[in-house]
């Protein structure tokens, strides 16, 4: 039996004993409770709010998604002068050779 429910049984019996009207002696052997249990709980009842005050924890369920991280960022800027050239991975060897050629031979005008 969980602490809350022992401490519900515990109220349900001094509610019951304080509306029964009856002597303490009397109602606790009737009810077949230890008159010193009864005295403990009546006192620990008075000095703590009841069960039903006591603010129930709600857990709020939740779905947790993974970190999406960007890929690496793998480039190669290149600036000569006024030109700039952006390589991304993955590029073409060889088109990067032919602009690179196309910029090494004489402006045409």
């Amino acid at each position: 039996m969980s602490r809350e429910e022992i401490r519900m049984k515990w109220e349900a019996r001094v509610e019951a004993f304080r509306a029964s009207g009856e002597k303490t002696t009397h109602w606790c052997k009737a009810n077949q409770i230890d008159r010193r249990q009864l005295y403990t709980w009546m006192k620990k009842l008075d000095e703590s709010p009841p069960s039903s005050s006591v603010k129930q924890t709600t857990f709020i369920p939740v779905q947790v998604t993974p970190e999406v991280k960007p890929a690496p960022c793998r480039s190669l800027r290149i600036q000569i002068g006024a030109v700039v050239i952006e390589v991304d991975a993955g590029f073409e060897p060889a088109l990067l050779r032919e602009v690179v050629r196309a910029l090494g031979a004489d402006p045409v005008c």
